[in-house]
This record gives C-alpha cells, sequence and structure tokens, in this order.
C-alpha cells in the first residue's frame, strides 16, 4: 500500500565555506535574479540517525528528525542523478522513527536498530531570489552551525552559505547550472569557497 504520510521532492544546491565576518552580497542583476528578499531567521535542531556500522552514510543516504524552520519533520536524503531526493515525513512527538521511515529504509539497513549518530543546531538567515514575474528561483541561506558527534564525541562549529533552487528555476539543466555558475562568481568575490564537506552530517562526523 502506498504510504500516503509523505511527500518529495528533488533538492538542487550549492554549498560554501565562509569566515565569520562574511557578508553576502546582493544577488539582484545575477542572471534573471530581479528581487532579492530580506532575511528571515530560523532556529533549526536536527538529529541524524544511522546504523551502528554507518549503512545509511554507506549508501549516500541520511536520515534526520529536524525541528524548527517551514520543513520541520523526518527527512531521508537519497542520491539522484540530478541534486539530492529529499523525502519528508511529519514531525513525531519523539525522536523515534516512525514505522513509515523505518519502511522506506529497509532494503537498505533490513531491522538494524537506528540510532543517534549527530545533532546539528543551526541559525539559518535566509533569503529568496525571484525573477522579475516574482517566480521564486532559489534561496540563499547563511548558517551558522554546531554539531555534536555522538558516536566519538566533540563538538564543531563553522559557517556556510547554501544556494538552493527553487520551484521557478529554470526546466534545463544547463540553464540551472548557468544560474547556479552566475550566483558562484558573486559569492566569491564575498569570500565564498566551495564547501570542503557535501553535507552537514558528513562534517560533524568527520567524513
Amino acid at each position: 500500500m502506498p504510504d500516503q504520510n509523505h511527500h518529495s521532492q528533488v533538492e538542487i544546491e550549492r554549498k560554501y565555506d565562509v569566515e565569520a565576518d562574511a557578508r553576502h552580497p546582493q544577488l539582484v542583476g545575477v542572471g534573471a535574479v530581479a528581487v532579492q528578499s530580506e532575511p528571515v531567521r530560523h532556529e533549526l535542531v536536527a538529529t541524524y540517525f544511522d546504523t551502528a556500522d554507518l549503512t545509511l552514510a554507506q549508501h549516500r543516504t541520511a536520515l534526520r528528525v529536524r525541528r524548527g524552520g517551514h520543513d520541520a519533520g523526518w527527512h531521508i536524503k537519497e542520491p539522484a542523478d540530478e541534486g539530492r531526493t529529499e523525502r519528508h515525513w511529519p514531525l513525531t512527538d519523539d525522536d523515534e522513527p516512525p514505522a513509515e521511515v523505518r519502511e522506506h529504509l529497509r532494503p537498505l539497513i533490513g531491522d538494524q536498530a537506528l540510532v543517534p549518530i549527530a545533532r546539528v543546531t543551526n541559525q539559518r538567515d535566509s533569503v529568496v531570489l525571484q525573477d522579475a514575474a516574482g517566480f521564486d528561483l532559489a534561496e540563499l541561506t547563511d548558517d551558522h552551525v554546531r554539531s555534536e558527534n555522538l558516536r566519538a564525541g566533540g563538538t564543531q562549529e563553522w559557517r556556510e552559505w547554501e544556494v538552493e533552487l527553487l520551484a521557478g528555476a529554470p526546466d534545463k539543466r544547463e540553464r540551472r547550472e548557468a544560474l547556479f555558475d552566475a550566483i558562484e562568481e558573486r559569492l566569491r568575490a564575498a569570500g565564498a569557497r566551495p564547501s570542503e564537506s557535501s553535507s552537514k552530517l558528513q562534517r560533524a562526523l568527520g567524513l
């Protein structure tokens, strides 16, 4: 029986490391960007889960429960042809992965237990980039991150920018890449550099 309790979307993004005093630039005039919204702040706390031997990570898959922000809930991120597929389930009262989530992951983990492996606390300021017709092209987020490695111990703090394409982004892959490249040129001029880690979880665990 299909799981009616979740929805999915394709997440296409680029990540950048930045220094603590960096200021993200105005992006109006980059490609089709005509409007840059005022920043909106979110306080996000995400707990990541995996098996004891990191089976999900070995398959480039991540499971988390996030509290705070507009997409609070359970998320699974999986590889896709472009970007990643992100699947969402509603938030639960506790941090026990719901049965629907476990069932989706069963082909990878079987009956193995899922345990907390990392916690990421993130103060996020986000702005939306729109074209002249008011369509949302991309979201630029400015993240101040603190992570806890729940397996080996230890904490880290860093700052990063993310650019994620939204529903109004170009429908052709080469045009999406062109928009990314134009935004990246402006971000690099402001001191950003492509992130050495593909995800916050990877960085939290030192993978």
